[in-house]
């Protein structure tokens, strides 16, 4: 990079006639502050979409603003440690980042009651105890009975803990790699041998989609992929929030318990 590069400057016109893209590529081959800022506002309206997503999740979680300013600080720490050489999408990059920093704010400040962390600590050990002795996913019946409760003391502790499931499905993969890999882009043209992992993988979790139930499949598709929050789902679905509360968190522990095994299996 060359001083003149970076030491260029740039006028307001000419940074609101960039398009986002052509502005972060800018703004990483010039590390220009005048850039930054205006770049960051371009993504503020994601910050507020995931955080109104999550903030969606559970009831007793922190004020709006507090999680959109939490989200605003990884935005911006985000924006300096994408590198467009790897590949990754920069809403992909960020948004992993953005998810990471709201789920770190309510580990932080503790708006999960234990008893709620405990309860599914307890329904995700009973889920895997059954999988692995059934060889297929328990009913809630079933998992009610291990658990010692009733089927409706189930089903209101699963939408309980509805926040405590409310990660990305990136982070089933954390456990391969404590660092948390990124699974390549498809626009990463990368080695031979990370397509056919990425293939292998990504085939995998298709198939774990494909097993869940039509409505969970319905709650994973509008929630990862279309952003709604669980009370746009609801509307969408025309059925209460701790349905749908309960409909994640169970569609949540059966891809958990497919990629797990996967993951075991290959290593």
């Amino acid at each position: 990079m060359t001083g003149a590069l970076r030491d260029r400057s740039f006028t307001e016109a000419e940074i609101e006639a960039m398009e986002t893209e052509e502005l972060l590529l800018a703004y990483k081959q010039t590390g220009c502050q005048e850039l930054k800022w205006p770049l960051v506002l371009r993504y503020v309206g994601l910050v507020k979409g995931i955080a109104l997503q999550v903030r969606g999740v559970y009831s007793s979680f922190a004020q709006v603003d507090d999680i959109i300013n939490e989200g605003v600080l990884a935005l911006v720490g985000a924006v300096d440690k994408f590198d467009p050489e790897k590949g990754i999408k920069f809403e992909t990059f960020v948004s992993k980042r953005i998810r990471g920093a709201i789920i770190d704010l309510a580990r932080r400040q503790d708006w999960v009651p234990r008893s709620v962390r405990r309860r599914a600590r307890e329904i995700d050990q009973a889920s895997s105890d059954l999988f692995t002795e059934l060889g297929r996913y328990p009913t809630d019946t079933e998992i009610a009975e291990r658990l010692g409760i009733s089927t409706g003391q189930y089903q209101e502790d699963l939408a309980n803990s509805a926040l405590c499931n409310v990660l990305s499905l990136d982070t089933l993969f954390e456990d391969r790699d404590q660092g948390g890999a990124e699974v390549p882009d498809d626009s990463s043209a990368g080695r031979p041998e990370d397509q056919i992992l990425r293939k292998e993988l990504l085939d995998t979790l298709t198939e774990a989609i494909g097993s869940l139930r039509e409505n969970e499949q319905t709650v994973i598709s509008l929630y990862y992929q279309k952003n709604l929050s669980m009370k746009e789902i609801a509307q969408v679905m025309e059925v209460s929030e701790p349905r749908i509360s309960q409909l994640h968190s169970r569609a949540i522990q059966k891809l958990k318990l497919y990629m797990k095994q996967y993951m075991s299996s290959g290593q």
